[in-house]
């Protein structure tokens, strides 16, 4: 399945054009921090190491979905990416393991976003809060990290 994917047309063509290969890296990358830039800002926030005079209900509703919307452009751009070396892609352990981090830092991204209107309104953040903004923050590093090493370990890329 995944081989086929990689001969697909515009996946040859994609994988083969140089500029284009190069143009959807550089957005991917790009995106990619911004997203993960934006996200730690408000993580920062919530465990009281940054922006502590801006109310964090105001700071998440403003940079949420800017880090949203730079989370759809790294997933978009990384399948292009993906797509043209699937079929060593997708049964490598360790790529799993990269998606898996990626799942867990979304998931408590939204739980961030969800609960910071809430502990806005208390006079203190709640450590499990603290706790959760801290191993969001900690799951974009080690996916940072896993994504820039995972090719030279695995030999991919």
């Amino acid at each position: 399945m995944w081989e086929a994917l990689e001969q697909t047309g515009w996946v040859k063509t994609f994988g083969s054009t140089g500029w284009m290969y190069a143009s959807v890296s550089v957005i991917h990358y790009l995106t990619l921090f911004w997203c993960i830039g934006s996200m730690a800002v408000v993580d920062l926030r919530v465990m009281g190491i940054a922006a502590r005079k801006r109310s964090l209900s105001e700071l998440a509703a403003q940079i949420f979905p800017w880090a949203w919307t730079g989370l759809v452009l790294a997933i978009i751009s990384g399948f292009f990416m993906f797509a043209t070396a699937a079929g060593d892609w997708a049964p490598d352990p360790i790529f799993h393991l990269k998606l898996v981090m990626i799942v867990l830092s979304i998931l408590c991204a939204i739980v961030v976003q969800v609960f910071a209107p809430m502990w806005a309104a208390d006079p203190k953040i709640p450590t499990w809060g603290k706790v959760i903004a801290g191993i969001a923050l900690l799951l974009w590093i080690l996916t940072i990290l896993s994504a820039s090493e995972i090719p030279a370990m695995e030999g991919l890329g």
